[in-house]
């Protein structure tokens, strides 16, 4: 087989692979396309002399691109104040796409993700190839331009952010997707009382609004006055999987207004994050909805 039908031939059976690198990388599906893409113009140009390991070499590759990527972005963010919400991963409430199963491995929700924004893009590429993809550190340091021993501090404090955070909701889906429902129910009722019976008092809800820009509210008796408020759009919502947790995709009008993904811990909602930016909405993958 010609040197350029074989690395094609191997970089397509580690696409998907590839994508869930990315995706942990940047929280972006779209973007997370742009890099594999990226990848493959960098590794055809390159060719595989000197490569032992295809599929390690091509994981390294796409961790570079995505840490520039993120880096790059880092930059052009460093004088806002807006959070950063991932772009979420929908399927329908009955399951997750068989597509999206590798994607949503090792538990990324949206809460970890959220996390993951928080570090330094270093920090965030050690943490994912070691934590997340067996990495060694001597294989992460090259990439990031340091020892194998700083490489292992960089995965060690991006570690200490995500556990002292709820990032993995409660196991059973069932059961969130009851929580979620009756969080929407009172939402609808104005039932203020019942709202709070199911956020856990010190519930985070992050939402990012597009132009209108985004916002982080805290506590029970705050989010549930923000619950209220968006019940009076009048949108219509339907449960779905937001990155395998209970979440929501509400409309207006027939059109997608908003996703919402939920973190249920010990049967109340511990975060809420709301997607209701309409240009980043176009990137999300609706078809598995119908």
């Amino acid at each position: 087989m010609h040197e350029q039908e074989f690395l094609a031939e191997r970089f397509e059976s580690n696409r998907t692979h590839l994508r869930a690198v990315a995706y942990r990388m940047l929280g972006s599906l779209s973007e997370a396309d742009e890099a594999v893409q990226e990848s493959w113009l960098r590794v055809s140009r390159a060719g595989t002399d000197g490569v032992e390991n295809v599929s390690g070499w091509l994981t390294t590759v796409v961790a570079r691109v995505s840490l520039d990527m993120l880096r790059a972005r880092k930059s052009r963010r460093e004088d806002s104040l807006d959070a950063h919400l991932p772009e979420p991963i929908v399927s329908r409430a009955d399951g997750v796409d068989p597509e999206h199963q590798l994607l949503l491995a090792n538990s990324v929700g949206l809460a970890l993700l959220v996390v993951l924004e928080t570090l330094a893009p270093a920090e965030r590429l050690a943490f994912v190839l070691h934590d997340m993809f067996a990495v060694p550190f001597d294989e992460i340091a090259p990439i990031v331009g340091t020892t194998s021993t700083a490489a292992r501090q960089l995965a060690s404090r991006a570690r200490r952010r995500i556990q002292g955070s709820p990032t993995v909701p409660d196991a059973d889906l069932e059961r969130q997707h009851a929580v979620v429902s009756a969080f929407l129910a009172a939402s609808r009722e104005g039932n203020f009382d019942a709202l709070l019976a199911v956020l856990d008092p010190d519930v985070v809800l992050r939402a990012d609004l597009g132009a209108a820009g985004s916002k982080e509210v805290r506590g029970a008796r705050q989010v549930a006055g923000q619950a209220l408020t968006f019940a009076r759009l009048g949108l219509s919502a339907r449960p779905a999987l937001v990155n395998g947790a209970a979440g929501t995709v509400s409309a207006r009008d027939g059109q997608v207004f908003s996703v919402m993904g939920f973190t249920i811990v010990n049967e109340r909602i511990a975060q809420i994050h709301v997607l209701a930016d309409p240009e980043r909405l176009r990137h999300v993958d609706f078809k598995v909805l119908g």
